[in-house]
């Protein structure tokens, strides 16, 4: 086999994948397409007007590769990013990987102390960052005792990344690298406190492309994939960059923060085959059709996409029911992770259970446990633990939480989870958000489910509380729908909802209506932030 080559047998199932001894997998995912055919077919088009063909990727990846490398940056050196979607992600990202240095894609929703503890905590050599960021990248450096050697804008001033990057060769040798040696990383977006940085290896973004993207989904080259989810987080990165590029499909890139007006415009415009969204987006969008059928707005036009897709958090069953009938298309709800890069359980166009995750992605496999470490019987509620070639290798600087996340190949999710009688995966909400009420335990997510089948409700959040007893018992946290004042008359309805479709211990004893609830820039609602309040 030559040098950084895949591999695909896809007469096995999962189909097996085996890698080159040296493989450095930007070859596969830039290169490739220059050989397959693609040289001037488009890649990326940006909403601002932009397009990319893939021989121009190519050629801009190593130049920016190029660009890095003069800069003095060497091999293992951790180069951090924050950066708009848009193309010079993708030079950076990929110019990097082929120069051997470590890209970090940081989220762009972050504030100053949040970067401040980034830089710190990877002792990276390097800053890239967009000028839409510069009010709280810029203070962040000016926090630190010890500055990266080099922070550059990736455009608008003289000396600025495209600059270096336009004036570079165009010709670079991929670095030498094995499929499981480091590659990227991606911070956790931080549900339950401080973001770690989890470490990935080249062969992982083949890994979740091909048996997640190609053999679940179904990605194919006439594809046109728009990701409202950013590509700086793994789901994002997935649906935006790697997924379109496996398949040799393209990509839609937007920038701006993703609305229900924003998103429709993108989808008329530009005419995607697949919308990945997340929860809180889906219902915010709802709400907005079903205003619009009520004569305020036209509808718009969703005749292009063939399929839906939704991670993040578990996707209620009234909105993947809402949404087909509105928009014509199926959701196909997974649940992924950063440390897994994408998802690993999923609904499929032709298997799907509405109100579930689905059944294991090819390719991986899970288990369910108990406190005592012994898998639960099917139909009990546990910790889902995962095992698959894309987790993570460990977390940088973090070996206490590396060793309570992934221990023996297997990956704790934080998340709890059952089998039905089906062999469906029905989530049962965050680990740590559980809550044991009168000595049984309890799901927030089936309480917010319950919640937002009330036509007054955008979207709630469930946590536990102590009552004057110390007895924990769930409160609500409620967003209700433009227009609606919470009342007691709104907190009756709530109250009897639930009461009329949950067991007794279930239902809420007190509710809260908060304008907005608190959320990581993924669209996870931070429970402990709700706890803590």
């Amino acid at each position: 086999m030559q040098k950084n080559t895949v591999s695909i047998d896809t007469s096995q199932s999962p189909a097996k994948i085996d890698f080159s001894p040296e493989f450095n997998v930007a070859v596969p995912f830039i290169d490739r397409h220059l050989h397959e055919g693609r040289k001037d077919k488009v890649i990326i088009r940006e909403t601002g007007g932009e397009e990319v063909t893939y021989g121009q990727l190519s050629e801009r990846v190593n130049q920016s590769g190029n660009a890095l490398k003069k800069l003095g940056l060497n091999s293992g050196d951790r180069l951090l990013m924050m950066v708009k979607d848009s193309a010079e992600f993708f030079y950076l990202f990929w110019g990097a990987i082929k120069a051997g240095i470590v890209p970090v894609p940081l989220n762009t929703l972050l504030r100053a102390k949040d970067y401040a503890f980034m830089i710190e905590d990877s002792g990276c050599a390097a800053v890239v960052y967009s000028t839409e960021f510069r009010n709280e990248v810029e203070p962040a450096l000016e926090m630190l005792s010890v500055k990266p050697e080099i922070v550059l804008l990736t455009e608008g001033e003289s000396g600025c990344f495209l600059e270096k990057m336009n004036s570079a060769d165009s010709e670079l040798e991929a670095a030498p690298a094995s499929a499981t040696d480091d590659c990227f990383w991606l911070y956790s977006s931080g549900t339950t406190g401080r973001p770690k940085g989890a470490v990935h290896s080249h062969r992982d973004m083949v890994i979740s492309s091909q048996y997640y993207g190609k053999d679940t989904l179904g990605v194919r080259e006439d594809d046109i994939c728009f990701s409202a989810a950013k590509l700086f987080f793994a789901y994002g990165l997935g649906n935006g960059m790697t997924f379109p590029l496996w398949s040799g499909a393209s990509c839609i890139l937007f920038p701006a923060r993703p609305t229900p007006d924003t998103t429709f415009e993108v989808i008329e415009r530009f005419k995607p085959t697949i919308y990945f969204g997340v929860p809180t987006l889906y219902a915010a969008q709802l709400q907005s059709l079903e205003n619009s059928g009520s004569g305020n707005s036209a509808t718009p036009d969703f005749s292009s996409l063939r399929v839906s897709v939704s991670a993040g958090e578990a996707l209620p069953a009234d909105i993947f029911r809402r949404w087909k009938e509105k928009t014509g298309t199926v959701i196909l709800d997974g649940i992924g992770s950063t440390e897994a890069l994408h998802i690993f359980i999923s609904n499929r166009a032709d298997d799907i259970k509405a109100g579930s995750s689905g059944r294991m992605v090819l390719g991986y496999s899970a288990k369910i446990i108990a406190e005592n470490g012994k898998q639960v019987p099917q139909g009990e509620e546990g910790s889902l633990l995962i095992q698959g070639d894309s987790t993570c290798k460990y977390y940088w600087n973090n070996p206490t939480k590396t060793a309570e996340t992934i221990a023996d190949g297997w990956l704790n999710t934080g998340d709890t989870y059952h089998q039905d009688e089906e062999g469906y995966f029905v989530y049962g909400g965050r680990s740590d958000d559980m809550m044991k009420v009168g000595g049984i335990w309890c799901s927030p997510f089936e309480i917010e489910a319950k919640l937002v089948e009330h036509s007054k409700v955008l979207e709630a959040a469930v946590v536990g509380r102590k009552d004057e007893s110390g007895l924990v018992k769930p409160e609500a946290h409620v967003v209700l729908v433009d227009g609606t004042e919470a009342s007691e008359d709104t907190t009756g309805e709530l109250l009897q909802l639930c009461k009329s479709g949950l067991a007794p211990y279930k239902y809420p004893r007190w509710f809260q209506f908060p304008e907005e609830l608190p959320k990581t820039a993924t669209g996870k609602i931070q429970r402990f932030k709700l706890r803590s309040s």
